[in-house]
């Protein structure tokens, strides 16, 4: 859809019942991308000009990890065979958010209300076995809100690294936080980080986050790793706040994304997460469990920390998630 001459700003955005900043109305009801809009042609060709090195780095954690994955989900599991003595198949089979992860439009809804996207009732949406054995006759609306959408558009812009572990540990001190455990991040130390490494927002940017999950994990013991998937998870993210959302929505991000599984501080207050306001009132990506470890140091090598970011989703019709399939070239 043509994109309007200007955006609301948060405030100018309606509120939905009980919850503020709903951009239902920005994208038009009968949208199924949300602030995918922003990555219009224009936007992803002066994004390319961010190619200069001719260097790609793979932000994608191995699907294989983590073996015991966080909320319950199920873990993946990859099967080799022989079909004769010199030709090998495989079978995967993974819960799309066990691992590195876009959330998608079907994911999370009003938890209060049982909304989704563009005020669509929770029981819109079938469930169980989705399948679709006729491609050239599929319903729409069967697949309505499907992560396919992304896939087929694609989520290609110009990439931001804020890597708040080197901020916060410029100085030589340690993160002032353990990743593994609640903690909130606010607006003003984003800001800061993008400061300090010189960063200017763009309609369409792409928001990468290096939180120091990724981190952590790869220097703890494999017990300290498994119990992660025995209690319940705590996480430093993100804070929910009206001005985090005020950060999010005015800089026109069109998608977020970081290291740790939630992206926001977990557990909510009052379960007032903010991933119903960005994947359900904004219609935004959430990426998750992004192995943004060498990317960070890329970026600090080069003292660059803006790159032209693609992704592209597994083309599931109707599908909730994906892994991410993304890079980062500078």
């Amino acid at each position: 859809m043509p994109l309007p001459e200007q955006l609301p700003s948060f405030d100018e955005l309606p509120s939905f019942r009980d919850f503020t900043g709903c951009a239902w109305e920005v994208w038009g009801k009968d949208d199924q991308l949300g602030t995918i809009n922003l990555l219009t042609e224009d936007v992803v060709r002066e994004a390319a000009k961010e190619i200069r090195l001719g260097k790609s780095v793979c932000l994608n954690w191995p699907v294989n990890f983590p073996n015991k994955p966080l909320f319950g989900r199920q873990p993946p599991h990859v099967k080799m065979w022989s079909k004769e003595p010199a030709i090998n198949d495989d079978a995967l089979h993974i819960n799309t958010q066990s691992g590195s992860q876009w959330d998608g439009l079907r994911h999370y809804g009003l938890l209060e209300h049982g909304i989704f996207y563009n005020n669509t009732p929770t029981d819109f949406f079938q469930r169980g076995d989705l399948v679709i054995p006729d491609s050239s006759a599929v319903d729409p609306q069967l697949i309505k809100f499907g992560i396919h959408n992304w896939a087929q558009h694609g989520i290609c812009g110009r990439g931001v690294l804020l890597d708040l572990v080197r901020y916060y540990t410029t100085s030589g001190g340690s993160l002032p936080y353990d990743p593994w455990t609640t903690h909130a991040i606010p607006p003003k130390d984003l800001e800061d980080c993008a400061k300090q490494q010189g960063v200017s927002f763009r309609q369409g940017d792409i928001l990468l986050l290096r939180v120091g999950f990724m981190q952590r994990f790869n220097t703890a013991t494999q017990e300290e790793r498994d119990s992660l998937n025995g209690k319940p998870e705590t996480l430093a993210g993100i804070e929910q706040s009206e001005d985090m959302k005020r950060f999010l929505w005015n800089n026109h991000f069109a998608a977020i994304a970081s290291d740790q599984p939630a992206i926001e501080r977990w557990p909510a207050p009052g379960r007032r997460t903010l991933h119903q306001t960005i994947i359900c009132l904004w219609g935004m990506p959430i990426g998750e469990f992004f192995d943004l470890e060498a990317l960070a140091n890329v970026c600090s090598e080069t003292g660059r920390y803006t790159f032209f970011f693609s992704s592209w989703p597994l083309n599931v019709l109707g599908g909730v998630a994906s892994p991410p399939n993304a890079a980062a070239y500078l």
